[in-house]
């Protein structure tokens, strides 16, 4: 017994076909989704720190700005169009993470949650009941947001770190 039948292999590739479409349409309406989410969890957050909200909605700007508020070099986030040099850019924002959670008052288990949950990390964060004092970060060592509340302007042709 053969399964030669092209009548048969039309019918499969057609099934193909209309699964893939589907994943592709739910990856999308997923991708979408998240998009929307952590431009609000962005927006509230910046709101907070002293930036702009509707930088949370221009996807590479708005990942540049949070590196920012975290003391980091913004350009950083270029690193991202390089083929496996974003995990550069994450280790970075998790870093900045870390800063600006000093400057929330929040110990390291807050940081995990917002390595894995970062739109629940910004909507807590960007909360009416959370304060934002950036002179903590200082007070921790660490150099003040370069954007945001706190940021001290830098000098033309001073170093970037």
């Amino acid at each position: 017994m053969t399964y030669d039948d092209p009548a048969d292999s039309g019918q499969v590739l057609a099934i193909i076909a209309i699964v893939y479409g589907v994943a592709i349409l739910v990856s999308l309406l997923f991708l979408v989704a998240y998009y929307i989410v952590m431009s609000l969890a962005l927006s509230k957050f910046f709101r907070k720190v002293g930036v702009e909200s509707w930088i949370a909605w221009i996807p590479v700007y708005s990942s540049w700005k949070w590196l920012e508020v975290g003391g980091f070099p913004g350009w950083l986030t270029l690193l991202s169009f390089i083929p496996g040099a974003s995990i550069v850019v994450s280790v970075f924002l998790y870093m900045g993470m870390w800063r600006t959670g000093i400057a929330f008052r929040k110990d390291a288990g807050f940081l995990v949650l917002g390595i894995f949950l970062p739109f629940v990390w910004l909507f807590m964060l960007g909360g009416r009941e959370t304060e934002y004092h950036p002179e903590y970060i200082s007070m921790a060592g660490f150099p003040p947001p370069i954007a945001g509340y706190g940021s001290v302007p830098r000098p033309p042709g001073s170093p970037i770190f």
